[in-house]
């Protein structure tokens, strides 16, 4: 399992997290509902990134699209995944072992500390927005990772408003452009340059798959635990190691077998020493 990376000031934080945005059938399968123009290739794109994500263990947060059977869409037509319906379902091979759901009820209520017991976090949502969710608004903007990495359907829609407002929110932002569905290819790439301009970086699946995530082995976990271990029990090499000087335990003992007073340091005040009523004077006094 990927654990996060260890700061200097001790707080753990992910290196990155992938964002899966409404993999579902109704838009990324060619037998849909409301299926993305690209549909067809996108499906090799999506399978690569999810198997990038098992490989190196990276957490991943995924959003399902949900509607009332009685909503419709801004053109008056029924909606495209429906709750209940086959085609609100997601993508079998999207779906990792290891995961959890968090529904929609607009409440803040959930643990940000989820990636420690699973990989796959699913959270619902009623429109574009992702973050329209207060639980998951909560969980994206207080989870320490350096970098979000999206990708899904559709590109216009729900991943120009989730990579909005985590830049809004002063998140490192990346798209994979071609792991993203696309109704309006016009639309798609002015999407782009405007997240570009953003702050958002572009890459490419391959470019994805060329990065390796940094994880720390079970023997050197263990080996750093005793190293922790074996420190606490000898407090003079953690003086060492922090630049100072070990404390000596032995006592100083006078003929009458009581442990020696030490003078008192002289004042920092050049030539002066310090007086038992209070004032300064003069040491050649």
């Amino acid at each position: 399992m990927y654990k996060p990376c260890k700061l200097r000031n001790g707080r753990s934080t992910y290196e990155c997290v992938l964002m899966d945005i409404n993999t579902q059938r109704d838009f990324a399968d060619v037998t849909g509902s409301m299926p993305v123009s690209n549909a067809a290739v996108l499906g090799k794109s999506l399978r690569r990134v999810i198997a990038w994500a098992k490989w190196n263990s990276a957490p991943v947060v995924s959003s399902i699209e949900s509607h009332r059977k009685m909503e419709l869409s801004d053109s008056g037509h029924p909606i495209a995944c429906e709750d209940g319906s086959g085609g609100q379902e997601k993508l079998a091979y999207t779906m990792l072992e290891n995961r959890t759901h968090i529904e929609f009820d607009n409440t803040f209520c959930v643990k940000t500390d989820l990636f420690k017991q699973y990989q796959q976090v699913i959270f619902r949502k009623r429109g574009d927005d992702l973050l329209g969710n207060p639980k998951a608004d909560r969980f994206l903007t207080q989870l320490p990772v350096r970098e979000y990495i999206l990708f899904g359907t559709g590109l216009e829609t729900s991943i120009k408003s989730a990579a909005l407002g985590l830049l809004t929110r002063g998140k490192y932002v990346t798209i994979v452009s071609d792991a993203c569905g696309v109704w309006n290819e016009g639309m798609a790439d002015l999407t782009l340059r405007q997240l570009a301009a953003k702050g958002a970086r572009m890459i490419t699946v391959a470019e994805l798959l060329a990065r390796q995530l940094v994880r720390r082995h079970p023997d050197e976990i263990a080996q750093r635990k005793a190293q922790r271990e074996a420190h606490v029990a000898r407090p003079h090499l953690l003086a060492r190691r922090n630049g100072h000087e070990p404390i000596s335990h032995s006592v100083e003992s006078t003929s009458t077998g009581h442990r020696a007073h030490r003078p008192l340091p002289r004042s920092p005040i050049k030539d002066r020493m310090p007086d038992p009523n209070g004032r300064a004077s003069l040491a050649d006094d």
